[in-house]
Order: C-alpha cells, then structure tokens, then sequence
C-alpha cells in the first residue's frame, strides 16, 4: 500500500530556510515535520574544511567561506567571519520570495495545549496578512481569527500595508544582554502570550535573528547583519544593526513589522561572560546609535530599499564615525554589501539590458 502523500505546506516552492552553523544539523531531526519540504540555505561558520553532516532526507544548499569568497570576490569582506551574521550571504543567494532564519540551538515549542508550535506556517501567516503601523488596534493583529479593528478605528486605514518581517519570540532561554544574564541566571520564559502584533511606525525595536520570517522582494536588502566577530569590536549586535535600519526603511516606504507568535524553544544559554566581552562596546554605543535612528529622515526621493539603505550608509559615516572609526568601516560595507546584493540579484530592468 503506497504511503499516504503529505500535504503541500504553504510557500513551499516561495521561501528559503536559511541556517548558520559551525555544527552538525541535529536539530533538523525535531523540525522534519515542518521543514522537510522546503529548500534549507545553511551557511557554514568558522573553519571551512569542517565536515557539517546535515540528516537525510533534506533539501539544501551549503556555503562555506570558501564559496563565498568564490562568489563574491572582494566583496566577501562585507560578510562576517567567526560570527552567526554571516548568515545575511545566504539572504543574498536566494531566489526566493521570503526567508526564514533559525539558530540552530533552537527548537519545537509546544503552545499551552502541549501541542507542537508550527513556527513557520505562524509567520507565513504573519507575513501574508497586511500590518496596522500607522494606528493601532488594541485587540492586537485584526486579521487574525477571531479578532477585527476595535471601535473608533478609522476604516480608511482599515486595509494595513503589506508586512515585511514576521519577528518571533523564545520560550526556555530568553534573548538577554550579558548584564541582564549575570544577573539573572536562572531566569527562563514560561511565559507563552497568544498575540501578535505591529510595531508602530516611528518605533525601532530589538531584532532578534534566531527565529525571523521577512519578505525578501520587499526588504531583502536591507537585511545586513553588519560587520561583527573575528576582527571586529564588536558581536551579538548583528540582527539588532538590521532590525534598526529595516524599521526605519520600512517606516519610509510604508510597510509592516510585526513581532509575537511563533515562539520557538531556545535550548542554550550562551556563556555571559563571552558574551560580555562582544557585547560591551555595543552597550555603550547604543545610547548614541539608538537616537540617530529615532531622529534620521530618509529623504523622499529614496523609493526603493537600496536607495534607502546606501542613504542611511552615508548618515552612519556622518553621524557615527565620531563615536569610533568601526562606523566608517561599517558604513563602507554597507555600501559593498549593496553593490554584491545588485550583483548577485539583477532588477529585471538590468536583465533585460544585460540580455541584449
């Protein structure tokens, strides 16, 4: 008797599953049910003549340093070494219409039930309903099952602008500074809020990269993870750098970022005091960082993401560099970054030039 054929999952041939890893694909085992049927992106840290097993039955890609130093040339400087930011090459090589990106300490949550938490189909979900920045609802996603626009909502907004990024949340480990961990050591999140909802327009806000859904033709460039790890002074600000700068590119071009459900299980607290010496710099720097993305303004004339994104290159090399020569250096990889993102991902106005 032949086996039963399994259901075609939403976006199946739409979306990428992107992975950063120095370490054999276990955790993959628990995800089967979920991801077996998508096209998995891994992006290999560290020493590139590491053998990384990935279980059978998957279908993926692998790059390790050599290939993207292969592909992108000079341009590889861009991408962080020794780092899980590199993880923003494999954004850059797919094809495909959306990502999603985990950590590969992360695991299946169960939701209060005790049933397995689908995190992707829940930002898949997410990203192909619109979002509400513009005016908020108090009963949270309107679109969502069993929810609508509260009284006093004003119907010519009612239609919410396409959503961007899908930004999950973590049961178990929680995603806390070194500061905040020293001190609370033991702290773990059993909290499981059945919410998701926008973040408003105006307001930046901490991205974490272990658990992200975001539409790639929509914001795809913007989604830098920056310079960080072996050589540079700074680590674990990486998915932060690219949540700040795609919500204030996402606040000019009207689209939605929205944060909540999924959650996904997060097994293993990183060491604090590892973590203490990356993060330093960074928890001082962010008391000048955070302002210069609350007050910049993108001018009008930027309608696209890599207008937007080289903009905000040469503000950082402005506005930054004065606190630590580290922003000159990052502000030129943005600008590379933009340059290898055209490149490898042509408008289909340069296809057709280059065609002819």
């Amino acid at each position: 008797m032949a086996a039963a054929q399994k259901p075609t999952p939403l976006l199946k041939d739409e979306l990428d599953i992107v992975i950063p890893t120095i370490r054999n694909l276990d955790f993959l085992e628990m995800w089967r049910p979920f991801f077996e049927q998508y096209h998995l992106i891994i992006v290999q840290d560290g020493d590139p003549s590491k053998v990384i097993k990935v279980p059978e039955g998957f279908d993926y890609e692998l790059y390790n340093r050599n290939d993207i130093n292969r592909i992108l040339g000079p341009k590889a400087s861009c991408i962080s070494f020794k780092d899980s930011a590199c993880r923003c090459f494999g954004y850059m090589v797919s094809k495909k219409k959306y990502i999603y990106t985990i950590d590969d300490d992360c695991f299946v949550a169960k939701d209060p039930s005790g049933n397995d938490i689908n995190a992707l189909e829940q930002h898949i979900k997410n990203l192909l309903s619109p979002s509400t920045p513009l005016f908020f609802n108090t009963l949270y996603d309107p679109y969502r099952d069993g929810a609508d626009f509260v009284r006093g909502y004003p119907f010519s907004l009612r239609e919410g602008v396409p959503t961007a990024v899908s930004h999950g949340l973590w049961l178990n480990i929680p995603d806390y500074d070194a500061p905040t961990q020293l001190v609370k050591p033991r702290e773990r999140n059993t909290r499981y809020v059945d919410a998701v909802l926008t973040i408003p327009k105006g307001t930046i806000f901490p991205m974490c990269g272990m658990n992200l859904g975001f539409n790639r033709d929509l914001i795809g460039p913007a989604m830098y993870f920056g310079l960080m790890g072996d050589g540079q002074p700074i680590g674990r600000y990486d998915d932060m750098w690219a949540g700040w700068c795609t919500k204030v590119i996402c606040d000019h071009l009207n689209l939605g970022v929205k944060t909540g459900l999924p959650y996904i299980w997060h097994s293993k607290a990183s060491n604090p005091f590892v973590n203490l010496k990356k993060e330093y710099k960074g928890i001082y720097w962010q008391e000048d960082i955070i302002p210069f993305f609350q007050n910049l303004t993108i001018p009008k004339e930027c309608t696209t993401v890599q207008q937007c994104y080289l903009e905000l290159a040469k503000l950082v090399k402005e506005k930054l560099s004065t606190i630590d020569p580290y922003f000159t250096k990052l502000a030129d990889a943005m600008v590379t970054w933009i340059e290898a993102w055209d490149e490898l991902n042509p408008s289909a106005d340069v296809a057709k030039v280059a065609a002819k």
